[in-house]
């Protein structure tokens, strides 16, 4: 495994079109000259203050990408905002000292490493001692001198000395200039540990799980053939096979086995490459299987392609759930029927990382005592993913393996508003809000939904997701849905967020059904509960986003107070809702309230609660529909008055 790509494709498959390099160091230090030597490979006799940009042609270097030098000046503090913005415009500094002047080299430390850290300037580092010729030659070595300074301030990628007057490594300055920009160490190698980053790793582990075509975990000399065609366009020699093995075995006996090169090795060769200096061979790698800067697919090669309505989403399709299923079983080790944390850790291995290590991912699904992750629940954590981020979620589809393109991994669901006219879903991931006062009942819900109690949760005012599988009763609601499985989303919507979320107009695009959760032994509470339900009832109605809305009354294991009960009885009723389902989470009663969710958002175009001013506006409708129906009846009766009379006239005159 060894060689580099053409120079046309170096420069493609890096994603740059050319590269900006900035000078930089103290007045004096030759940051002038050295632009103008490499321009003119002489040394200036008389050398302006600043330099104008100097652009170097694609074929200067092997890579073939166009280089523009920026000089600048940092004489004066006018010129300061000047040096900033160029800095902050680079995709790689040249940092300057003068090997004549040990203060220039303090002045590294002191000064220029600590104010570039300020601009959180996030490009690679060159650090050039210029004048090379007048260095004392009693001082120590350039590896002496720069390796507590490397230490201190990693983003120095590259230390090197030159003379502009001698001609001496002048053209490297730049080169390894433009190379920290096109092959950077950063994303892939941890100095200070001396190995492979993480998500290196986990990027090399896909690419050679992709390149084992028989899965024998290892890469046979045909297969190394045809990832070096892949990568590198051009054939092993059966010897340099062999040679590259034995490198390996070497250094590292469990690198090889009898079947070929193992990940171990695969993985030795690249930090080998890296140690070496030749970066560009991992980056080549990397590059030509659909890799970024940062290790990631290339948001090309993952964009969502699929336009759709504020009120439409995107669903798994059978046969990514069938993928799923079979991934699960997979890395079920110990066929238990659940994930383990360390069995999840490794299905997301060849990931960036694991997607449901943070929130709103990392508690949200039903675990066992054991912290495993059921089947239910891991496809349902797939399926809040691609009802959140689709495009996250296709990513994370491939990197664990799925072959097929985006359009084979999702569907489209109908919009929402034609399925309340047509009063039926064809939806199987339902997305329910939940509102209500703090220490309603909300918080307790979403934890008995995942097999919690509700000392579980955390104290927290951020929203919380929840979201499990629910098996609908066997009584049929239609021909086809009868005894399914549904996915239920909850998500609890913080008292304070109310105002927030309402502003937008789209907000309740994505809701299938709302629920207003109160404690029943608290009148505040169902007052709460009551101004909510009319907010989002009067939203949806401005909207068009009308969504079906169920109240709950929590805590019914406890004395209930008597006017919140008959008010929020008496408020169902005007608004047309279905009356309050009263629930008791420490009892463990919750009245199938997770069922007759899901058959609220089920049918539609039920439970859409109405206010009076709604109302108003209905009874107008209507009123405005009788009235030009009066009149389009009037216009008709004309009509045949006009078409009787003229009949009536024309016999008149023919028989006169």
């Amino acid at each position: 495994m060894a060689g580099a790509t053409s120079p046309a494709a170096a420069a493609n498959l890096a994603g740059k079109s050319g590269v900006r390099i900035v000078v930089i160091g103290d007045p004096g230090t030759g940051k002038s000259s050295l632009v103008v030597a490499l321009a003119t490979e002489q040394f200036p006799e008389n050398v302006p203050k600043v330099m104008p940009p100097t652009r170097l042609p694609a074929d200067y270097f092997p890579d073939r990408v166009p280089i523009t030098i920026i000089d600048t000046s940092s004489s004066s503090p006018e010129q300061k905002p000047k040096l900033i913005a160029e800095c902050q415009a680079a995709d790689a500094v040249v940092l300057t000292y003068a090997c004549d002047r040990p203060a220039t080299l303090e002045r590294l430390s002191a000064f220029w490493l600590p104010e570039l850290r300020r601009l959180q300037l996030k490009t690679p580092v060159i650090v050039v001692g210029c004048k090379l010729d007048l260095r004392d030659e009693q001082q120590v070595s350039l590896e002496q001198v720069m390796a507590p300074i490397m230490q201190s301030f990693r983003e120095i990628e590259t230390c090197i000395e030159c003379s502009a007057l001698r001609q001496i490594q002048v053209p490297e300055v730049f080169y390894y200039a433009q190379k920290a920009v096109l092959h950077p160490t950063a994303p892939l190698f941890d100095q200070e540990a001396q190995s492979l980053k993480p998500r290196c790793v986990r990027a090399l582990k896909r690419i050679f799980i992709i390149c084992d075509n028989d899965k024998d975990g290892a890469l046979s000399d045909v297969e190394l053939n045809e990832f070096q065609v892949r990568c590198f366009s051009a054939p092993l020699q059966p010897t340099e096979i062999s040679g590259v093995k034995r490198v390996v075995q070497e250094k590292m006996p469990e690198g090889v086995n009898d079947n070929g090169l193992t990940l171990t090795g695969f993985l030795f060769l690249h930090a080998l490459f890296i140690e070496k200096g030749r970066l560009e061979t991992t980056w080549t790698v990397l590059r030509k299987f659909g890799y970024d800067n940062d290790i990631k697919l290339r948001d090309d090669l993952i964009a969502m392609p699929i336009k759709r309505a504020p009120d439409q989403t995107l669903e798994l399709t059978t046969e990514v759930v069938d993928f799923l299923k079979g991934i699960f079983n997979m890395f079920d080790i110990d066929n238990d029927g659940a994930l383990l944390p360390t069995e999840l850790e490794d299905l997301f291995s060849t990931a960036p990382e694991n997607p449901w290590s943070t929130d709103p991912y990392k508690d949200c699904a039903e675990k066992n005592v054991l912290g495993g992750l059921s089947l239910e629940g891991f496809l349902s954590k797939w399926a809040l993913m691609t009802l959140l981020d689709p495009t996250n979620s296709y990513a994370n589809l491939v990197y664990v393996g799925y072959p097929g393109e985006f359009a084979s991994a999702f569907t489209v669901t109908r919009k929402r508003r034609v399925d309340r006219k047509k009063q039926q879903t064809q939806r199987n991931v339902f997305q329910c809000y939940v509102f209500g006062a703090r220490g309603s009942g909300k918080t307790s819900l979403l934890q008995s939904f995942i097999g919690r109690q509700p000392s579980d949760a955390l104290p927290s005012n951020t929203e919380r997701i929840a979201t499990n599988s629910v098996e609908l009763p066997d009584v049929c609601i239609s021909s086809t849905l009868c005894g399914t499985r549904k996915t239920l989303i909850l998500r609890e919507i913080p008292e304070g967020d109310v105002r927030s979320l309402l502003s937008d107009r789209e907000s309740l695009a994505p809701c299938d059904v709302a629920v207003f959760v109160y404690d029943s032994c608290d009148e505040y509470s169902w007052q709460r509960a009551r101004d909510l339900l009319v907010q989002v009832a009067t939203h949806g109605e401005n909207t068009g986003y009308e969504v079906p809305c169920l109240i709950v009354a929590a805590k019914d294991d406890l004395d209930q107070n008597t006017q919140a009960l008959q008010e929020s009885t008496r408020v169902s009723q005007d608004m047309g809702i279905e009356t309050p389902i009263p629930i008791s989470v420490r009892l463990r009663d919750l009245n199938n309230i997770f069922s007759r969710i899901v058959q609220a958002a089920q049918q539609p175009h039920l439970s859409i609660p109405e206010t009076e001013a709604g109302k108003t506006r209905r009874q107008y409708r209507q009123l405005l529909n009788r009235s030009l129906m009066v009149v389009s009846v009037g216009a008709a009766v004309a009509v045949v008055g006009i078409a009787a009379y003229r009949v009536y006239a024309a016999r008149k005159n023919s028989s006169s």
